[in-house]
C-alpha cells in the first residue's frame, strides 16, 4: 500500500470536497483558508494526515485483523466495551509510526512558522473519515491536544490521536449509527497554536441552538484554551447577535451580552514536554476577568460577521470554535463544521395534541396551552428545593414567583394549587412552551414521585390524570395559514422564550411587558441604583453590588439588560412592530425588588393606586422612568430595533396622558422622531369615554380586557370569590370595547386589543372583528386556534 500514498496534505491545498482525504473538520479548515481569506476571516495554518497513511499505520503494524477481532467480541449489550476499547487503544499506543509517515509529519511542521526561538506549539486535533458515510459526523468523541511543541511530542500526539478513534463513546457511536469500525478512518489535523491562553477563546454558532431560530448568531467565550467551554467545563460568557442587522456599521445589534461565572482557566503548563505530560493545566480565574467580558463590542460584531459569511459560504447554519491571541491581540476561527440538530429539523409545522383516552381524575384547574404531557410528580414547597427537583418530572407547588424560573425550564409540565391565567406560572409556562395547570385545588395532595398526565388539551379545564396515558400528536401546516387584514400578534413577556415562537406567522408583538424584564432579570428596583444610598438594608446592598459587578455605573446595569431584552423580542418578527409596554408594577410588587422597599409606599388598593403613568412624571419615580427610557432609546437606535412601539400603560386622564409626552421626550422619545410611535392602554373607562381626546395625543389603543372588565364592572380580577363575575364577554364591557372601536375609527387610530379573552374565547374574537379591530394579540399557544377564527370571520365578511 506504501507506493504512491499522500500521507500530508497541507491546509492550503484542502477544500471541502477533501473530507473523505483528511476528514470534515480538517477538509473544512482548508476551504476556510482558500475560500475566506477574502473575508478577512483569519484561519491560522497547519497541515493534516490523510486516510490513507491511517490506514498504512494499520497495515504496517498488522493491527487490522485484530482490531477487528477485538470488535467482533463486544457483547451486545456492551458490557465489556470498556475492557474491548482499552485493549484497542493500548495496541495502537503500542504501535510505531512507519517511517515514511514519521519523515513527512517531521517535515510538514518543519515549515510552520516559528514564534521566537523556540519550536512551533500546535494543536493536534481527531478528524474521522469514511468514503461511503458523509453524514457521518464524530464531534465531540475524538481526542485533540493542545500547546503540543517538539517532534517528539508531536508524534506521540498523532499516535494519541489514532488511538482516539476507538474511545469508548467512539465505539458506540457507531455501533448505534450501524457504521462498520473499519470503513471509518482518521485524519489528524495540526493547526498553529493559537495563544487563546493568553486571552479567550469558545464557541459560536450561526443559528440559535435553543430554538433554532436563523436570524441569530450566539457566541460562548471564556478565558483561557477553549477545552472549558467545548466540554462544558465552565459556565462562559453568552452573547447573542442580530444577524440582519450586522450590514449597519452605526448599530450595535448584540441582542443578549450574559455574564458568565468563568470560575476556571485552561492556560498552557510552563513545562511542555510528551503529550502524557502536563501541556494545559486548570487554574482558578481572577476575580477582575470573572467580573469582565470575555469580549468587547467590535470583538462580538466581528466574530458575528465572520460566523455570517462562514454560512454564506457552505450555505447552511454552522458550528464554529474561535480564539483570540493574547500575543497579537487578533481574533482566529480554529474549527467549523455545519450545525447539525435545528438545520436538519423540518420547520413550519405546529403541533396539537389529543388524549387517546382518559382516566381517574386527581385534579383539575384551568388549562394553560394545548399541550401534554407525562411524568413523575415533584412537589416543592419553595424554590430553594431545586436541588430535589427531577428533570422531566411534574412540578407541583402552591404557586410560582421569579425564583422559580431555573425549576420551571426543567420541568415537563406544572401544576399550581392557586393562581390564574394572568399569573406568573401561566405566564411563564406559556411562553416555556409547557402545559400547565393553575387553580388546581387539591394539587398538593398529588402523590410526590407518582406518574401522572398533564392535559391541558380538552378545552379552558386542564386535568391532571393518573398514571401515563396514550396521546396523539397533529401537526399543522403553518404555510398554508393565508394572511389576513386583521392582524395577529403575540403577548411575550421573556426575552429567553421570545425566540421559541419564531415560526409562528405572526404580524408582529401586540404586548411585551417590560416588568417581567426587570422583575427576571435585572431584579433591582431602579431607584436604587439611581440613589443606593437610600437603601439601607444590607442584605440588598451585597445583592446589587453582586448583580452589578463589571459596571462602574449601576445605572447603565438596568439600562443595558432592559434594553437587550426588549431588544431580542423585537428581534423574533423583525421588522414587524414589537409594542414594548413601560413598566406596570404596582406598588407591593414594586417593593419586592432588591432595595425596593426604601421607594414604595404601602398601599390598601395597589391596583387603583400608584401605577403605570403616574409613576413616569412623579418625583418619587422619575428618574427611575428615565432609565426605561434611556433603555427604550439603546434598543432603538444603537442596537437597531426601530420596530420597537412605546406604549404607556393605566393613564388616567388627558392631563397626564400631556405630562408623560413631555417625560418621555425630555428624555429623547419624541413622538414621531425617526419613526417612534407612541400607544396608550384602553384599560380604564376614562379612555373610553375620552377616546377622541386620547386619539390627539397617541398613534394607537391597546385594549387591556383584564383591567378594563375589572373596572367596568367593579370585580377584582384576582378574586376567587368573583371568578364567575368577572368576564370579558359581559355586555357592558362589550359595549365599552365597541365604543372605542367606533371612536378611533372616526379619528383614523389604530386599535388592538392585548388581553386574555381572544386566546380563551375564540368567539370573542369573532365579536372585536365585527367592529374592525386592526391587530389582535394572543398568547402564542392559542395563536392558531386565533387565527383560524380571524380567517372564517374575514371569509364570511367578504362573501
Amino acid at each position: 500500500m506504501s507506493e504512491g500514498i499522500v500521507r500530508i496534505r497541507p491546509f492550503t491545498d484542502l477544500g471541502r470536497a477533501d473530507g473523505a482525504v483528511v476528514g470534515g473538520k480538517n477538509s473544512s479548515l482548508g476551504e476556510m483558508i482558500q475560500g475566506l481569506k477574502q473575508a478577512g476571516i483569519r484561519v491560522p495554518d497547519g497541515f493534516a494526515t490523510t486516510a490513507d497513511a491511517y490506514r498504512e499505520f494499520l497495515e504496517h503494524n498488522e493491527l487490522e485483523e485484530a482490531l477487528a477481532e477485538k470488535l467482533a467480541a463486544l457483547e451486545p449489550e456492551h458490557g465489556n466495551l470498556a475492557e474491548i476499547g482499552k485493549a484497542i487503544r493500548g495496541m495502537i499506543l503500542e504501535a510505531e509510526l512507519q517511517q515514511a509517515l514519521t519523515e513527512d509529519i517531521r517535515s510538514a511542521y518543519a515549515k510552520l512558522p516559528r514564534a521566537g526561538r523556540g519550536e512551533p506549539s500546535v494543536a493536534v486535533r481527531s478528524s474521522a473519515t469514511a468514503e461511503d458515510l458523509p453524514d457521518a459526523s464524530f464531534a465531540g468523541q475524538l481526542e485533540s491536544f493542545l500547546n503540543v511543541r517538539g517532534e517528539a511530542s508531536l508524534l506521540d500526539a498523532v499516535k494519541r490521536c489514532f488511538a482516539s478513534l476507538f474511545t469508548d463513546r467512539a465505539i458506540v457511536y457507531r455501533e448505534n449509527n450501524g457504521f462498520d469500525h473499519m470503513e471509518v478512518a482518521l485524519s489528524v489535523g495540526v493547526q498553529k497554536m493559537v495563544r487563546s491562553d493568553k486571552a479567550g477563546s469558545g464557541v459560536m454558532f450561526s443559528i440559535d441552538t435553543e430554538t433554532g431560530f436563523p436570524r441569530s448568531v450566539v457566541i460562548d467565550a471564556a478565558w483561557g484554551l477553549g477545552e472549558t467551554v467545548v466540554q462544558g467545563m465552565v459556565e462562559p460568557d453568552r452573547y447573542m447577535v442580530f444577524k440582519p442587522l450586522l450590514a449597519n456599521p452605526s448599530l450595535t445589534p448584540v441582542v443578549e451580552k450574559a455574564l458568565g461565572a468563568k470560575s476556571q482557566k485552561l492556560v498552557y503548563a510552563r513545562k511542555g514536554g510528551a503529550v502524557g505530560d502536563a501541556t494545559s493545566k486548570l487554574r482558578k480565574t481572577p476575580r477582575k476577568e470573572r467580573d469582565a467580558y470575555v469580549l468587547d463590542d467590535g470583538e462580538i460584531l466581528k466574530l458575528a460577521r465572520w460566523a455570517c459569511a462562514i454560512e454564506d459560504h457552505y450555505g447552511q447554519p454552522m458550528d464554529m470554535e474561535w480564539a483570540k491571541d493574547g500575543v497579537d491581540g487578533k481574533l482566529y476561527i480554529v474549527q467549523a463544521r455545519p450545525e447539525t440538530v435545528h438545520s436538519r429539523r423540518e420547520h413550519g409545522q405546529f403541533r396539537s395534541y389529543r388524549l387517546k383516552s382518559t382516566g381517574t381524575r386527581l385534579a383539575t384547574g384551568l388549562a394553560i396551552g394545548g399541550a401534554i404531557a407525562t411524568g413523575p410528580v415533584c412537589r416543592l414547597g419553595s424554590a430553594a428545593e431545586i436541588d430535589r427537583f427531577v428533570s422531566g418530572g411534574v412540578l407541583v407547588t402552591a404557586n410560582t414567583g421569579p425564583d422559580w424560573v431555573p425549576i420551571m425550564k426543567r420541568a415537563a409540565a406544572i401544576v399550581t394549587e392557586h393562581g390564574g391565567r394572568t399569573s406568573h406560572a401561566a405566564i411563564v409556562s406559556r411562553e416555556l412552551g409547557l402545559p400547565a395547570i393553575v387553580g388546581a385545588a387539591g394539587a398538593s395532595e398529588l402523590e410526590d414521585g407518582a406518574e401522572v398526565t398533564i392535559s391541558c388539551a380538552e378545552g379552558a379545564e386542564g386535568h391532571v390524570y393518573q398514571g401515563k396515558i396514550d396521546y396523539d400528536v397533529q401537526e399543522t401546516d403553518l404555510c398554508e395559514i393565508p394572511e389576513t387584514r386583521t392582524k395577529v400578534m403575540l403577548n411575550i413577556a421573556n426575552p429567553e422564550a421570545a425566540l421559541q415562537w419564531w415560526q409562528l406567522p405572526a404580524d408582529g408583538v401586540g404586548l411585551a411587558r417590560m416588568e417581567f424584564i426587570i422583575g427576571n432579570a435585572i431584579k433591582i428596583h431602579p431607584m436604587a441604583l439611581v440613589d443606593p444610598e437610600a437603601v439601607g438594608d444590607r442584605k440588598a446592598r451585597r445583592q446589587i453590588a453582586e448583580l452589578t459587578r463589571g459596571y462602574e455605573d449601576p445605572t447603565e446595569y438596568f439600562v443595558d439588560t432592559l434594553a437587550r431584552g426588549m431588544a431580542r423580542i423585537a428581534s423574533a418578527f423583525h421588522p414587524a412592530p414589537a409594542i414594548v409596554r413601560m413598566s406596570d408594577f404596582k406598588t407591593n410588587e414594586y417593593a419586592e425588588l432588591i432595595g425596593g422597599a426604601a421607594f414604595e409606599p404601602k398601599e390598601e388598593n395597589p391596583m387603583l393606586g400608584w401605577r403605570g403613568a403616574s409613576r413616569y412624571y412623579s418625583e418619587g419615580y422619575r428618574d427611575g422612568f428615565a432609565l426605561e427610557c434611556r433603555a427604550v432609546k439603546k434598543a432603538r437606535e444603537e442596537i437597531g430595533l426601530s420596530n420597537i412601539v412605546v406604549m404607556i400603560p393605566f393613564c388616567r386622564t388627558i392631563d397626564e396622558a400631556d405630562r408623560v409626552l413631555e417625560v418621555l421626550a425630555a428624555n429623547g422619545l419624541v413622538r414621531g422622531k425617526d419613526g417612534l410611535e407612541v400607544y396608550v392602554m384602553a384599560e380604564i373607562p376614562a379612555n373610553v369615554l375620552l377616546a377622541a381626546e386620547f386619539a390627539e395625543r397617541f398613534d394607537g389603543f391597546s385594549i387591556g380586557s383584564n383591567d378594563l372588565t375589572q373596572l367596568v364592572l367593579g370585580a377584582d380580577r384576582d378574586s376567587e370569590m368573583l371568578s364567575t363575575v368577572f368576564d370579558e364577554r359581559d355586555p357592558a364591557v362589550k359595549k365599552a370595547i365597541a365604543q372605542l372601536l367606533e371612536e378611533a375609527h372616526r379619528s383614523r387610530t389604530h386599535t388592538g386589543l392585548c388581553g386574555q379573552a381572544p386566546s380563551d374565547h375564540p368567539e370573542f374574537a369573532r365579536f372585536l372583528l365585527a367592529y374592525g379591530i386592526d391587530s389582535i394579540s394572543v398568547t402564542p399557544d392559542s395563536y392558531v386556534a386565533v387565527k383560524q377564527v380571524v380567517v372564517a370571520v374575514e371569509a364570511e365578511q367578504t362573501a
